[in-house]
């Protein structure tokens, strides 16, 4: 999964139409098969997603009005094999994973899941203690640990789910596609935490439509 990052720059990035606002009349998303989703094709929530610098287990509560549980599948250890730039990893550099889920506690609903990677050594040490024993979800601890950062979102784009056919057309946003967004937080001016969310268009949708 940490794969999926090496040796990428900002150069070389998916278009990320929301650098530095959140407003493009005109704007589109691109899709990893080819074609691109016009920004106002998606639904309003979403958009908010794609932009907002806050808590996202909090947003969706808020929106959804249920309590968001965040579930840990995957947790461990890897060593990158190649750097990765957006958060300075070199190769050889050990790193954490994390993969989870955003789910609705009284729907069921998966609203999105994130994959982490995380320089595990430049996070505080109580901070980096909580994160490793899985207490809270990685917004959350940082929400709770006082600690000053900034979120850079570095691209966003449109997925089938599982790699098959999204069923809108390349220009389309179809019921079985995945809006993602990549960002990274930056702590004590280091870029430490590199997060992709990706949130199943279905969940977003009026009737899940």
């Amino acid at each position: 999964m940490v794969s999926r990052f090496y040796d990428r720059t900002r150069s070389e990035s998916i278009s990320n139409p929301f650098r530095c606002e959140g407003f493009l009349r005109d704007g589109a998303i691109p899709r990893r098969e080819g074609g691109c989703v016009a920004l106002d094709g998606l639904p309003p929530f979403l958009r908010a997603l794609l932009v907002t610098d806050g808590t996202v287990t909090k947003i969706l509560e808020a929106y959804f009005w249920e309590p968001v549980s965040v579930t840990t599948q995957r947790q461990e250890f890897v060593v990158a094999e190649q750097p990765v730039p957006w958060i300075r990893i070199e190769a050889g550099d050990r790193v954490l994973v994390r993969e989870a889920a955003l789910c609705g506690v009284d729907s069921g609903v998966l609203y999105a899941t994130a994959l982490s990677v995380i320089r595990i050594e430049h996070i505080p040490e109580g901070f980096r203690q909580r994160l490793i024993d899985r207490e809270l979800g990685i917004g959350v601890l940082i929400r709770d640990s006082g600690l000053e950062s900034y979120r850079e979102v570095m691209e966003v784009d449109v997925a089938a789910a599982d790699g098959g056919d999204s069923g809108g057309g390349p220009d389309a946003l179809g019921a079985d596609d995945i809006l993602s967004r990549t960002y990274r937080i930056i702590i004590g001016r280091e870029p430490v935490i590199l997060i992709t969310e990706g949130f199943p268009v279905s969940s977003y949708r009026q009737g899940g439509t």
